[in-house]
């Protein structure tokens, strides 16, 4: 009987998990940080429950992509779709072949990393608005050195992936794009691309525990359509900080339950 209630309470973790990191992704991003540790307490390998919760999240970006699509670069598509499908094809390999108590070991840095990333996003995120500010000529930047700079982020995004978009948008900035609503867009068929790319992967590998991936992806779905709607209600900087806190909060967990 207690065994009984303890699956049940998983369950309900869960679902509530995929369903607040779905609002959590619609209005500031960071969503991961709860619902892949929920995937972790239902008893699934930490590889496993990697590519399953990617899986599980990743039909949220497409109603992004779809609102944003007007404000790609098309100069870019080409390497940013090269960088995205070879980064996230070996990321998702490295992860495949990644031993589960190395990749478990890894699990806090790479919360920990993803909520400092998270973190700074906001005062970068600033500096980029004020540059797309200023009038800037439009220039499309070298192709070689942006996709040495992209594919280590979309390997990341493959591997693990929390913050990988804000540092696409990084990058790109670096490089010379300006206008903040081609980064948001560049950024989102980046992310989007590399995680498909990682997913085709995870699926061809065997590697998504669909029962829970389904439950997941629904709940997260229904999470991504209520924060939508009050996504303006909210100040930004305070979900940024409730992300961040989450995040560090979670990766402290795993620090204290391994060492």
């Amino acid at each position: 009987m207690l065994s009984g209630f303890s699956s049940h309470w998983h369950y309900l973790w869960l679902v509530a998990a995929s369903l607040i990191a779905g609002v959590m992704n619609a209005m500031a991003g960071g969503g991961s940080f709860l619902s892949f540790p929920a995937m972790l307490s239902m008893g699934i390998l930490p590889v496993q429950a990697n590519a399953t919760n990617t899986v599980a999240l990743w039909p949220g970006q497409l109603t992004s992509l779809a609102a944003l699509k007007s404000d790609l670069r098309k100069d870019l598509l080409p390497v940013a779709a090269l960088a995205s499908i070879l980064g996230g094809l070996t990321g998702a390999e490295v992860l495949l072949r990644t031993r589960q108590v190395t990749f478990l070991h890894l699990i806090p840095w790479l919360l920990l990393m993803g909520a400092v990333i998270f973190g700074i996003s906001g005062p970068v995120s600033r500096w980029l608005r004020a540059r797309s500010a200023e009038p800037h000529a439009k220039r499309t930047p070298r192709y070689f050195p942006l996709f040495c700079a992209l594919f280590p982020v979309c390997f990341y995004i493959g591997y693990f992936g929390a913050g990988g978009g804000f540092l696409i948008m990084t990058v790109l900035a670096l490089f010379g794009v300006d206008e903040m609503h081609a980064l948001n867009a560049m950024k989102i068929v980046t992310a989007c691309l590399s995680n498909l790319v990682a997913i085709i992967t995870f699926i061809v590998r065997g590697a998504v525990l669909w029962h829970y991936c389904l439950i997941s992806m629904v709940f997260a779905a229904l999470g991504g359509y209520i924060g939508a709607r009050y996504a303006r209600r909210m100040n930004p900087d305070v979900l940024r900080r409730i992300v961040v806190l989450t995040g560090c909060v979670i990766s402290a967990y795993f620090f204290w339950r391994q060492y």
